[in-house]
This record gives structure tokens, sequence and C-alpha cells, in this order.
């Protein structure tokens, strides 16, 4: 079987095994229906267009569901001291 490798950011694995735990599940099973949606729509121009724009602004944001894509300290680069934990599950 061949594998993708997907690369995160500690606030967005934090927000990704959280509810992987919550599910009772692994977060590559979390990926694998994520993927499975966007494929079942990639002929959508909208769809297309986003995973185009998540690729350019991905290079310097987090998500707006990372623990800490709001706080002041993420756009500066830096850790939170108490990293913000957005969607609780």
């Amino acid at each position: 079987m061949s594998g993708i490798k997907i690369h995160l950011e500690s606030a967005e694995l934090a927000v990704v095994e959280r509810f992987a735990t919550h599910l009772n599940i692994k977060p590559e099973d979390i990926a694998y229906a994520a993927l499975n949606r966007l494929m079942n729509d990639c002929e959508r121009p909208e769809v297309r267009d986003d995973i185009v724009q998540t690729r350019e602004w991905r290079k310097d944001n987090l998500p707006l569901w990372a623990d800490t894509a709001r706080s002041v300290h993420a756009y500066e680069g830096k850790s939170d001291a108490h990293p913000e934990e957005r969607l609780k599950f």
C-alpha cells in the first residue's frame, strides 16, 4: 500500500488528535475521511480553487481551526504560553 505524509504544525495536530480521541478513532482516520469528502467534490470549481488557495496561505498561516490560529503569537511566529483550544470535543 502506498502512503501520503501530511505534515502538521503542533497547533493543527493537537486539534486532530483531540477530535480523534473524542470519536475513539485514529488521527489517520480523520485525514482519510477528509480526503474522501474532498475527492467526492473535486469536480466543483470552488473546491479546486479552495485547494490552490489553501496551499498558498498555509505557507504563512495556521488554519482557523488550529488551537492558536487567532492568537497574537501565531502571527508573530512565537509559541503561546497558554495555547487556546478553540475546538473542544
